[in-house]
């Protein structure tokens, strides 16, 4: 690629997105991939991953594994290793070494005050990469997400513990539990256990989500009651609304309300129309921003307005 300034480059790049995938392209394209700039070959794989250059990946390998060659200087913040762990996974590569590496890299750079590690989206990239890989046997990738569901940085474990939802089987539901019982310091984690799981087990989690709606910890069991709604399981409508009926805390009630509101079930939009219907005023408020979330459905507002009417009657 000719020379000029970093941008000019890079807009030359993006523009072979829209080119004949021929010689000369490919050409290009091997050869920015050994670029000094990490900018241009995240760029190149970007490229890459949109043209579905399959006959780039051993130049893709290639570069990634230059990459981590003193990688502080080579790769600031991660951007080309992350690009193209993107791009094998968008390419179906599935071989595991690449991964498996960049499961393990932490990379710490300067920052104010003192380091930070820049590799948390590559590691939490290659542990979603690691389930189709097909050199692995499944208990190998599953020893390699339990290793990552104990990360240090919130979103491998994030991630990670989407990768065991998609491995399905008992084991993965397995982990899941033993997970949702251990913990997290993040609670978005644990939210996004009792999705998996429910995603996961279906009715038969519901149980176990539930029994979290009682946690001493208030957002685990904010967590669980969004899950449950989420989930869209009618079976899940019943403990929101007995957990509902007991529940104190106008926070807690609230986002109770909205988990119901957000399963999109007929009997939990009835039971927040009668709350306006009939309910205690703070009630009643609570029940009408829950339903907000359906202001697109005519059908639903004409019954909100109803309920309304009927109460001012």
């Amino acid at each position: 690629m000719s020379k000029g300034t970093l941008e000019e480059r890079l807009e030359r790049l993006r523009q072979l997105r829209d080119a004949v995938p021929d010689d000369a392209a490919l050409s290009t394209l091997r050869k920015v991939l050994r670029d000094r700039s990490n900018l241009i070959v995240t760029e190149a794989a970007k490229v890459i991953a949109h043209l579905s250059l399959h006959a780039l990946i051993p130049d893709l390998l290639g570069a990634f594994d230059r990459l981590f060659e003193n990688p502080v200087k080579t790769d600031p913040k991660c951007w080309g290793k992350t690009a193209i762990v993107k791009t094998l996974s968008r390419l179906d590569y599935g071989e595991s070494a690449p991964f498996i590496r960049g499961l393990h890299h932490i990379q710490m750079e300067p920052v104010w005050g003192g380091q930070e590690d820049a590799a948390l989206q590559l590691r939490a990239l290659c542990a979603l990469a690691l389930v189709a890989c097909t050199d692995l046997s499944r208990n190998e990738v599953l020893r390699h997400l339990v290793n990552s569901m104990a990360d240090p940085a919130d979103p491998v474990r994030l991630e990670a513990v989407r990768a065991v939802e998609q491995m399905n089987g008992d084991e993965a539901g397995l982990l899941l539990r033993l997970k949702a019982r251990i913990g997290d310091p993040r609670p978005a984690v644990i939210g996004q256990v009792f999705d998996s799981l429910l995603n996961l087990e279906r009715d038969g989690a519901i149980p176990f989500v539930a029994e979290q709606l009682k946690s001493a910890s208030v957002e685990v069991r904010d967590e669980a009651a969004l899950a449950l709604g989420a989930s869209r399981l009618a079976t899940a409508v019943s403990s929101l609304i007995e957990t509902w009926k007991e529940a104190a805390e106008p926070e807690f009630r609230g986002i109770l309300l909205r988990a119901l509101s957000s399963s999109r079930q007929a009997s939990a939009i009835e039971f927040l129309l009668e709350i306006v219907r009939t309910g205690l005023s703070r009630d009643a408020e609570s029940a009408l921003d829950a339903l907000k979330l359906h202001e697109s459905s005519p059908e639903i507002q004409a019954q909100v307005e109803e309920a309304q009417r009927e109460r001012n009657r």
